[in-house]
């Protein structure tokens, strides 16, 4: 029987990162995945939150070079109806960033991760799927597909949206599904992107463009299944024309990669996100459409609040409350993320006039308003970060209408 301190079951991104993570903060760690599919032509976009944390694990000198910064995004409204939202556009170096973030294709994360898993001595790596987990008051029990059975301390799940970890742990789900797809690829182009995202509202989902290096960028593009099918059924030749036309040649003649991919949307939440010697991250936890660069950036958020849990406490035993702690404090950031990723979907489908009227003022708002256009920027990039600049710049504001104000800024 082998002991650990922290087992994670699942080698997908969330899975080594949570792994490397614990190990980096001094955790026995047990990995227990199959090797991971090596062909993956998608790419994430990690906001600047998430980049640090890559800096901290001693990831991101690594994963630079492939990246492409995210400095300035932009919404347009794609759509024909009577109700248009006007152009927003969020600049990075308005809430003093370089960037929101970067654009890194996900076979080049997963490559530096693995070269870091390979070489972690914190980390026993055992490329087999778990067959059951029992959980204790004080050890959980997993018994591993070779027939090796293994003890932890605690139990991270990493292991997707059919998650037996979840599973074991008796913890439900809600699942909703879209009448949408995404259709995911690559594409080279003959004008330059500068470093600028741009994210089409059209009448069946988001035409999302995402920087990467050199004069090349990433699409995501939700339509309907049918269409989807359509799509894909074309030669690269038409395709790259179909995308061309729908970012009104911005972007100037376009060439799609070979190997575009088709995703069919859906969300998922589990009940809880912990409880005991058990806590679930990414997609066992929350899944949602590729909206808003969120999926993987919660899923950092998740490991982010375990290192504080779990690894800022070493030297001393695990608590058997730990994924109860754990679901306490990511309640509020899940919930509201994946149901704010859900109402934005929604109403780029309906044909409401009240909806279509609600969504274009709040554009207009976020034109006409900079205090609130900056605070959803720095929310996007960190949640609480816009509330509490927010919240500083209004004590600031008082501070300066005081009596004597503006004499103790200018004695300071």
């Amino acid at each position: 029987m082998l002991d650990y301190e922290v087992a994670v079951v699942g080698g997908g991104l969330a899975g080594t990162v949570a792994a490397l993570a614990m190990a980096r903060g001094g955790r026995r760690v047990a990995l227990i995945a199959p090797e991971a599919p090596a062909h993956d032509e998608r790419t994430t976009a990690l906001m600047d939150h998430s980049i640090r944390f890559m800096e901290r694990l001693g990831l991101w000198d690594r994963i630079a070079p492939t990246a492409a910064p995210l400095s300035v995004m932009q919404i347009i409204d794609g759509t024909d109806r009577l109700l248009r939202a006007p152009t927003a556009q969020f600049r990075s170096a308005d809430v003093g960033l370089t960037a929101f973030g970067y654009n890194i294709p996900n076979r080049r994360l997963l490559e530096c991760l693995e070269s870091a898993i390979s070489v972690e001595p914190n980390v026993t790596r055992h490329p087999v799927t778990m067959e059951a987990c029992a959980l204790a008051q004080d050890k959980a029990h997993l018994t591993l597909g070779d027939g090796t059975t293994v003890t932890a301390d605690f139990v991270i799940g990493a292991d997707g949206r059919s998650s037996r970890v979840r599973e074991s742990a008796g913890i439900g789900t809600r699942r909703w599904s879209y009448p949408q797809s995404a259709i995911v690829l690559n594409f080279g182009h003959a004008l330059p992107h500068g470093n600028i995202s741009t994210e089409f509202h059209t009448p069946t989902g988001p035409f999302t463009q995402v920087p990467l290096p050199g004069n090349r960028s990433s699409l995501v593009w939700v339509v309907r299944p049918d269409e989807a099918e359509r799509l894909l059924a074309l030669p690269l030749e038409q395709l790259s024309l179909q995308v061309e036309n729908r970012m009104q040649s911005m972007l100037g003649k376009v060439t799609v990669e070979p190997g575009p991919q088709c995703w069919p949307l859906s969300s998922l939440m589990a009940d809880r996100f912990g409880k005991g010697r058990m806590a679930l991250v990414g997609e066992a936890a929350h899944a949602f459409p590729p909206i808003g660069a969120q999926g993987l950036n919660l899923s950092l958020r998740d490991i982010i609040t375990l290192t504080e849990l779990l690894a800022d406490t070493v030297g001393r035993p695990i608590a058997a409350d730990a994924g109860d702690r754990f679901n306490r404090r990511r309640r509020p950031d899940i919930m509201t993320r994946t149901f704010g990723v859900d109402l934005l979907n929604r109403s780029l489908l309906s044909d409401f006039l009240p909806i279509q009227m609600l969504r274009a003022t709040g554009m207009h708002l976020l034109n006409a308003v900079p205090p609130l256009r900056n605070l959803v920027m720095r929310e996007g990039v960190e949640p609480g970060r816009g509330l509490r600049a927010f919240v500083d710049q209004l004590r600031e504001e008082v501070r300066r209408k005081q009596p004597g104000g503006d004499q103790v800024e200018k004695h300071r």
